[in-house]
């Protein structure tokens, strides 16, 4: 249960055990509930879009949606999301690349793409085929893509946050990453109306996006970032979200 308590810890504000800052060794296990995580925060965001619907128009209900997200999270992942679009889009080099994404200052480039997946976001809350469903696999997808990132791919920094992650966090944790996302899957597919064809909708939204950053990132930088996990959160769950508004003819 630490490793949970300090998943739940580091990309969440809602309380959780303990209060002496988080080490090393705990970040890397807590790789592995990344997208048990992403099971409390989709379900919040479900409750809540449940609980206005009908009550407010939909693009407000949208919005609040969205919001409650970046609340949730504390603006963790969104801020990652910032600083990559400058970075991969304002540099010349790798150097100046991962100098641009530690600036503390927000370019054009972050403002463009952050007003572009908040538009985006909002846009697919309001449309959702399946929002229980969706929101769910949405998050918990996007925290799954980091976990395998995490352990997968190289990392371009000596120290941080997402070195210690990188260092920490192995086979082991992947794999418990993907017994839990199997198992929400498999949860969803069968256990609610239509959620096959969610289950499908998603994975068709997520692989893609996560493929895509991911590229993006390794074509532009020497290894990722804990800024690139978070945009790769926010592309994943985007990718997701717009994934699950599409109107498919027939059952899947």
């Amino acid at each position: 249960m630490t490793a949970f308590w300090a998943a739940l810890r580091f990309l969440t504000v809602l309380p959780a055990p303990g209060r002496r800052p988080l080490q090393a060794p705990a970040l890397g296990r807590a790789v592995g509930y990344f997208p048990l995580v992403g099971v409390i925060l989709g379900g919040l965001l479900a409750a809540a879009n449940a609980a206005v619907t009908g009550v407010i128009a939909p693009d407000v209900r949208a919005v609040l949606v969205v919001g409650l997200g970046l609340a949730l999270t504390g603006g963790l992942h969104f801020d990652g999301w910032l600083d990559t679009c400058d970075g991969l889009f304002g540099g010349h080099t790798p150097e100046e690349r991962l100098r641009i994404m530690r600036d503390e200052h927000v370019g054009a480039f972050a403002v463009a793409g952050g007003g572009l997946l908040l538009l985006a976001k909002c846009a697919a809350v309001s449309n959702l085929v399946h929002p229980a469903a969706t929101l769910v696999l949405a998050s918990v997808l996007a925290r799954w893509a980091v976990a395998v990132a995490i352990v997968a791919l190289p990392y371009a920094r000596t120290a941080g946050l997402g070195r210690a992650m990188k260092d920490h966090a192995g086979p082991r944790e992947v794999g418990l990453a993907t017994l839990f996302t199997v198992l929400v899957l498999v949860g969803v597919g069968m256990g609610l109306p239509a959620g096959r064809e969610a289950v499908i909708r998603a994975l068709v939204g997520a692989l893609p996006a996560a493929a895509a950053v991911l590229y993006w990132a390794r074509k532009r930088l020497p290894g990722l970032t804990g800024d690139v996990y978070g945009a790769l959160v926010e592309a994943v769950e985007t990718a997701v979200l717009l994934a699950g508004t599409s109107r498919w003819v027939g059952p899947l």
